[in-house]
């Protein structure tokens, strides 16, 4: 059956449509005009006039994917393509997280908030908001963005840090002893009430306290947020509760109290539920229990009224580090201590100090407590190193064959080699039956890429892929854990429904963001190591995925913006992506094309 005298921007023929919803995936063709999906038939279409055409006869044509936690706030303003996300589905960012964004803040603040816990380089941070920075306002921080060649559609949280830094200066900020005063606490409602009414899905937190400060006045404190008091963060959450907007924190893991609060605050009990999404390691090496508590504390609440969510990153969490630059060394005295240290021959000296080998090796053996880093360098494993005779190894190793302690061995290395030494280790989300329960869990949303961060430590660009190839391998094995079509939901529409997001779905009416994926290409590939230069950062060649012969396409707003896994002319010259503001939906299709608004 054909429809006379329309015509199409794309025609995407015979592809395994998901729309979203979980809703069974069938074979259609799809039209789309005007940015918008018009026509989703399983007959075909007329292609007369059509400038594209994309085949997609065994292949999966789904809704592109959310990533609801990334530090991209300093790389849209250098290289606001965004293409390490657009490349693998991604057609949705989030920015703000972990209590940081750059609404307020100048650029050396800035520098001290970013540069050291997202690993970012400070002197990059400065120079980019610098250069950029154009608003005093959430408005006008949109429009700054929207003014900008945006790949991926762009929403955000407002950060409590850049609130708190604003309005009292990092160093009060960042003090024990100071509270802000009514004037200053009226000021961060203030600024919290603009950005919920530009459209921002809420606030985001932290009282994770191995985060630390970069710079000089403040080195080695603590993110600004982990200052704030009950008082001061109740008044601010009071107008996320009234709002229906999300507050997003890291829980202090350390002190079980907080932990608590945080997930017993969703709770409504004669007043609106907080909607709370908790960032969370998971299923961590150090603590291999603590996962079996996380669906059932959701679960519980949940029924209680609450409106409660883990963030979970759905893959192994491996990382890799330089020398001794890792974030988790943060945890504990002498990995903060070394860290705290810029100048490479205090640093060094410092590791060479026999007490200071002590208190490393006392922190290593103290099994007590919580913790993130599993602190075993047995399972550390070395992937470049100037002695090629030791790739390969673990520090362990090298420790048993020179008769030293795994610390002495490490630290030797690391003094021998610096940053040429190069290894990895997985932290958390290593057993594949214990993700595939979290894959299923309706508390646990899937999210912690960390994009736009940690740029020589992870990669999880493609994390939305990997975990639909773990759903497609166990399908095809005849050991289904959920469907695809689950899967689809919970990295598309299950996501933008909870932050109240335009997006996320692939049905008439609908924007056309969304993205072709070749299953036949859901392989190892996905795991593959791999790097890029990053020119705005100086050359920096951070970690990257390249899966390109996975996906096929992707469309941002009806325009193409990967073909078969490389970035279109398009990115990075035109805009593409818009900043979508929470609970608004994108204007109604013109009424000319009310005829065809139907699934046929």
């Amino acid at each position: 059956m054909f429809y006379d005298n329309v015509t199409y921007d794309t025609i995407i023929r015979n592809g395994r449509w998901f729309d979203g919803t979980g809703a069974p995936s069938a074979v259609r063709t799809i039209g789309i005009r005007d940015g918008h999906v018009v026509t989703i038939t399983p007959d075909e279409l007329d292609a007369t006039g059509c400038p594209q055409v994309i085949d997609a006869d065994g292949k999966w044509v789904l809704p592109g994917m959310l990533d609801i936690h990334t530090h991209y706030d300093i790389e849209v303003l250098e290289g606001p393509a965004l293409s390490e996300s657009l490349r693998h589905g991604v057609t949705t960012v989030m920015l703000g997280s972990c209590s940081l964004s750059t609404i307020h803040v100048g650029g050396s603040d800035a520098g001290d908030l970013f540069g050291r816990v997202e690993a970012i380089p400070r002197e990059h941070v400065i120079a980019a908001v610098d250069r950029h920075k154009s608003w005093s306002s959430c408005e006008e921080y949109v429009s700054a963005l929207e003014a900008r060649p945006l790949g991926p559609n762009i929403c955000a949280f407002i950060g409590h840090s850049d609130m708190r830094t604003a309005v009292m200066g990092l160093d009060r900020a960042t003090r024990k002893s100071e509270r802000p005063t009514r004037a200053e606490q009226a000021r961060m409602e203030e600024m919290l009430e603009e950005a919920l009414s530009a459209g921002f899905v809420g606030m985001s937190s932290q009282q994770l306290l191995f985060d630390k400060l970069d710079g000089d006045t403040c080195r080695s404190r603590t993110l600004p947020s982990t200052y704030a008091k009950p008082r001061e963060l109740r008044r601010l959450k009071s107008l996320l509760r009234r709002s229906g907007r999300v507050l997003q924190s890291g829980p202090d893991i350390a002190n079980p109290l907080n932990l608590g609060s945080q997930v017993a605050q969703s709770l409504g009990i004669f007043r609106n539920p907080l909607k709370t999404s908790l960032l969370s390691a998971a299923d961590v090496k150090s603590n291999p229990y603590a996962i079996r508590a996380m669906g059932p504390v959701a679960r519980f609440v949940n029924r209680l009224g609450g409106n409660f969510r883990w963030q979970h990153l759905p893959v192994p969490f491996e990382v890799y580090a330089d020398g001794i630059d890792l974030v988790v060394f943060e945890e504990f005295g002498a990995g903060a201590a070394a860290l705290h240290l810029r100048d490479e021959v205090e640093r060094n000296a410092l590791m060479r100090d026999e007490d200071y080998r002590r208190r490393f090796r006392k922190d290593y053996e103290n099994r007590m407590g919580v913790r993130v880093w599993h602190r075993d360098f047995f399972d550390a494993d070395i992937v470049g190193c100037p002695d090629v005779s030791l790739v390969g190894k673990s520090f362990g190793q090298v420790g048993v064959e020179r008769g030293l302690h795994p610390v002495d061995a490490f630290l030797d290395l690391v003094l021998e080699h610096g940053r040429e030494l190069r290894w990895r280790t997985t932290i958390s989300n290593h057993r594949p039956d214990v993700l595939k329960k979290m894959a299923r869990e309706p508390g646990i949303q899937m999210g912690f890429s960390d994009a736009g961060a940690h740029l020589r430590n992870m990669a999880f660009y493609n994390m939305g892929l990997r975990l639909l190839r773990h759903v497609y391998d166990a399908e095809k094995a005849g050991r289904p854990f959920m469907t695809v079509e689950q899967a689809v939901h919970r990295l598309t529409g299950e996501l933008a429904d909870w932050y109240r997001l335009d997006a996320g779905h692939l049905r008439v009416g609908d924007r056309a963001d969304l993205v072709v994926i070749d299953p036949a290409h859901l392989d190892s590939t996905l795991d593959e190591y791999a790097e890029a230069g990053v020119d705005f950062y100086g050359g920096l060649r951070r970690m990257v995925n390249r899966n390109d012969r996975t996906v096929s396409a992707v469309l941002v707003g009806g325009r193409t913006v990967v073909r078969d896994g490389t970035p279109t002319e398009l990115v990075g010259r035109r805009r593409t992506g818009r900043f979508l503001r929470a609970a608004h939906r994108a204007p109604a299709l013109p009424a000319s094309t009310a005829e065809f608004a139907g699934v046929r």
